[in-house]
């Protein structure tokens, strides 16, 4: 029964597909209020890392476990994300962590196919009950790399998950058989559009050789009753206080706040952790 901003046939569409298009999530004060944000965001910047594809191209990402006090913690705290996550996987749901993803034109790297519980797993969570939700800021497009995924795939259950380049990817041979089987969806996008999709979906990215960045902010959730029975790199059950989507336009163009603990590479022990 709908409690919150997606209707049935959505919910019903995630649970089938394992991800769900929501076009204007953001609208484009919101957007553009974001994507200011971040492009004068210092922090951001100076806490990036630069994740390598089996190319050499580089995307820059920067990551956090706790929603800050900015334009990026209004967001992923609007009761039109979290009541949307809520919906989608059918419980509480608390901030896992959120990533700024930035595609550099020319030069930002690819994504191997992966699920993103195909690392999660090894944070301590028992159940694939994870969602991200990827928040384009940039026209996400087959040129500059948007995201891609298989329909369906996150019924395949976990995959196993090794070394590539210096990210971490999806067993190639199982994942060139799911290719054969199911839809390949490319999910193009306009600024304030987003994807959501599920820990168990197989995704991935081609690099962008395009003249145009893909900035893309990504939030990541967690349910309760999926609390992880050992520590990591991230948080166990924090309960999170939903806002007003007033917030976001009421923070304004407010990048990270003094004092915002970023993730460091060297302390991802699952080394695949900062994908997308």
């Amino acid at each position: 029964m709908k409690t919150g901003p997606l209707t049935n046939g959505q919910i019903e569409s995630f649970t089938q597909e394992g991800y769900l298009i929501v076009r204007e999530l953001l609208d484009a004060e919101e957007t553009e209020l974001t994507l200011r944000a971040a492009r004068q965001d210092q922090a951001l910047r100076i806490n990036s890392m630069e994740v390598i594809d089996t190319k050499g191209r580089s995307t820059n990402l920067s990551l956090w476990n706790h929603p800050g006090d900015d334009i990026y913690g209004a967001i992923c705290r609007s009761r039109r994300v979290v009541d949307s996550m809520e919906q989608v996987l059918g419980d509480e749901v608390y901030h896992y962590h959120s990533k700024l993803s930035a595609k550099e034109p020319k030069v930002g790297g690819a994504w191997e196919w992966h699920q993103d519980y195909g690392y999660w797993y090894q944070n301590g969570c028992l159940f694939p009950d994870l969602a991200s939700v990827f928040i384009a800021l940039d026209p996400a497009t087959l040129e500059n790399g948007c995201l891609q995924l298989l329909k369906g795939s996150h019924r395949m259950g976990r995959i196993e998950h090794g070394r590539f380049g210096s990210q971490t990817g999806a067993d190639p041979e199982r994942v060139e058989a799911a290719m054969q089987r199911m839809e390949r969806v490319y999910c193009e996008m306009e600024p304030g559009d987003a994807v959501f999709f599920h820990g168990n979906t197989l995704h991935s990215s081609d690099a962008n050789l395009s003249d145009s960045p893909r900035w893309g902010l990504i939030c990541c959730y967690n349910t309760r009753n999926n609390n992880p029975y050992k520590d990591s790199h991230h948080p166990s059950y924090t309960p999170l206080v939903k806002l007003d989507d007033s917030a976001i336009k009421a923070m304004g163009a407010v990048g990270s706040e003094t004092g915002k603990s970023f993730l460091e590479a060297k302390r991802d022990r699952t080394q695949g952790d900062v994908q997308d």
